[in-house]
Formats: C-alpha cells, structure tokens, sequence
C-alpha cells in the first residue's frame, strides 16, 4: 500500500509535464543566446565577414612561377600649390587663360580650340602625367585649374591714346619716324592681354572703337605669366612643330610658345647654337640685299635703320645667337605666329618674346630639332 501511494505521489500531471518542457526549452535559448552575445564578432548589428577558405594541400595545387613586380610607376613632377578659390576651368577660354597663367602659350587668346591651343594642352599633360590628347578631356579638367576672377577691367588712358600712330608702308618711310608704335587701341589692348583683337570686340559689345575717349573702361582676359625665380637652362625649338620650349636644369618644362621658322629649308639653322646678346626694345637695320624680292629693296640702294617699338620688324626684343644674322625675336603681328615663316630667324609674340628674355642669358644653349 505505501509503495503504490508513494508512486502514484512521484507522478506529475500532464499540466506539470508540459510546463516543465517549457521551462527547459527557455533556459536553453537563454544560453544558446548568452554564448552568441559572447562570441566575437556576435554583437547585434555587427557584420562578420566569412571564414577564409583554406588552401589545398601543397602536393594537390599545381607549381607556378611566382607573379612578376611590375615596374614602379615614374616620379611626376609636384603640382603647383592652387591658389583659394582655385577651380576647373569651364571652357576653351578659360583653358587658354589657365595655360598662359602656368607658361603655356596657345597663341593669343581667342576662345577658339585651335592647333596651337591643342599643342599647350599637350604640353600641359605631358608636364602632368596624363595622356598626351592635346584635347580638354575629363581628366585634364580635374587639374588644370584657374582661380577666379577669369576677366579684368582695364581703363583706358590718355597715354594710351596718345601712342597711337599709324605705320608706314615703306621701309625709307619707318625709318623716318621715332617710334614705330601701337597703330590702334586694339592692337595696344591684345598685347597688354595676350588676346586676339577680334575676341576682345566680342568681349566689349558695347565700346564704340572708332571713338574711344580716355577714361573708358574695356574687359580684358586677366592674364600674367609666372614670376621668375631662376634662368633656363636651356632652350629647344622644334623646326616641325613650330614651337619654342624652356627647360630648367631638371629639365622640367618652364614654358612653351607659338614659334615662327625660316621659310627656306636650306637656311634653317639646325644644332645646337648659343645665346650671345639680348637686347629690349632694338632697332632694326634694314639691308636691302636680304629682300631681294621686294621692288622697294631693289632701289634702296643703302641700309636702314628702323626705330624700335612694338610694330618693329622684331618686335620689342632681340634674342642674338651665334650664327650671322641669326636670332629669336618679337613680331609686330602676334596672330601669325606660327601660321607664316620668317626670312630665317625665330618668331614670337611680343609678350612671349619678352618673358623669353628674362629667362635666357649669354652663353645659353638652344638646341633646333
């Protein structure tokens, strides 16, 4: 009787069974959850990334040579610190305008995407590293930047004004006058901004040119080369390309410029040549015997010498190298540099001419290719 009472008293009712149960089962999702909360990796919210794969055997994986370093890529030249406010330029004319600022001449500004804004662009992405495209494509708008404001305001002056004076025709004619000056406001202005004549028209709509009174106020491309901290070391002027370049004694490239060549091959000097004189604002001697073309120089009978001043027959700076008669040197007519050929000496724009002269000294080598 006691062992029938003392079983029936050990077992629980199915309401106590199941109760039971579940109580097991929460006290082992507690602990299935607290061993997770610890694992690493295991916190709520936090990714884990899988387990590496392990490699097979040695013996199972077939030989191979181990893979080759490639070269490492070579050292560009440092960029220049931008100026604030510095940004990538938006247009063909802002490219130009960025280029002068940094060297780099397309000729005189014109806003048009012309061969000799191509070959700046060119020289601007080989200085940098990038693809020699000669366009403005994506990557050299991310660098090649300009810093605000693009456009200036000049006002014009009596000075000005009273420079003007026209240029005779002849050569007896030039050299009877003092000076061979600007013949227009306009060729003044393109000079003072590096700029075509028929751009700054477009940028003034507005100014009557054939009226201009002192005090009037034009907008021009604010443009200016780098100030000089040392002297090339040498020069290179490619007879094919039709460009002049400076290079310091890293070779870096200091500038590149539009440049004009002799119109007979025979007489185009090629070597190396050496700067042996430099002279701002020269005259010009006008030998009759070295235009034997012209009907005037046919009846000049004697040599001229002809005054200095922008519309000189080398412009505002002569550049002497070592070959009679031989030289690099401004022109009175920027928009054809490089588009016309000389009697045989080397061709600038006045404005480059003259940043030119800064950079060269005697004894200088200039090698033509």
């Amino acid at each position: 009787m006691r062992s029938r009472s003392k079983s029936r008293k050990s077992r629980k009712s199915p309401a106590g069974r199941i109760f039971a149960q579940l109580g097991y089962a929460l006290l082992c999702a507690a602990l299935v959850g607290f061993v997770f909360w610890l694992w690493p990796g295991g916190e709520p919210g936090r990714q884990t990334e899988p387990a590496p794969v392990a490699a097979p055997p040695a013996k199972n994986r077939p030989a191979s040579p181990a893979p080759a370093l490639a070269p490492p890529p070579p050292a560009l030249p440092p960029l220049k610190p931008a100026a604030a406010g510095a940004r990538p330029v938006e247009s063909i004319l802002e490219a130009q305008i960025a280029l002068v600022r940094q060297g780099l001449s397309p000729g005189s500004i014109d806003g048009r995407e012309g061969a000799q804004t191509r070959a700046a662009l060119s020289a601007f992405q080989k200085r940098q590293g990038l693809s020699q495209t000669g366009s403005l494509n994506g990557p050299t708008k991310s660098i090649l930047l300009i810093d605000d404001p693009v456009m200036t305001e000049y006002t014009v002056t009596s000075e000005d004004l009273g420079r003007l004076r026209p240029v005779p025709a002849t050569w007896l004619e030039k050299s009877e006058q003092p000076r061979l000056d600007f013949e227009n406001i306009l060729e003044l202005l393109g000079e003072k901004a590096f700029t075509d004549p028929q751009l700054i028209r477009a940028l003034n709509p507005s100014v009557n040119w054939n009226a201009l009174a002192d005090g009037t106020r034009v907008t021009l491309p604010r443009v200016d080369y780098p100030a000089v901290g040392e002297k090339a070391a040498f020069l290179k002027i490619s007879l094919e390309q039709c460009v002049l370049e400076a290079f310091d004694a890293r070779t870096n490239l200091l500038v590149h410029f539009p440049c004009s060549i002799g119109r007979i091959a025979a007489k185009r000097p090629v070597g190396e040549l050496h700067v042996i004189t430099i002279a701002l604002n020269p005259n010009y001697t006008y030998d009759p015997a070295l235009f034997s073309e012209s009907p005037e120089a046919q009846t000049a009978g004697q040599k001229l010498i002809i005054p200095p001043g922008p519309n000189n027959p080398v412009g505002v700076v002569w550049i002497g190298l070592d070959r009679p008669g031989y030289g690099i040197h401004g022109t009175p007519g920027p928009e054809q540099v490089g588009r016309t050929e000389s009697h045989g000496c080397f061709r600038l724009a006045n404005w480059n001419a003259s940043y030119l002269a800064k950079l060269a000294w005697i004894g200088m080598a200039v090698n033509v290719e």
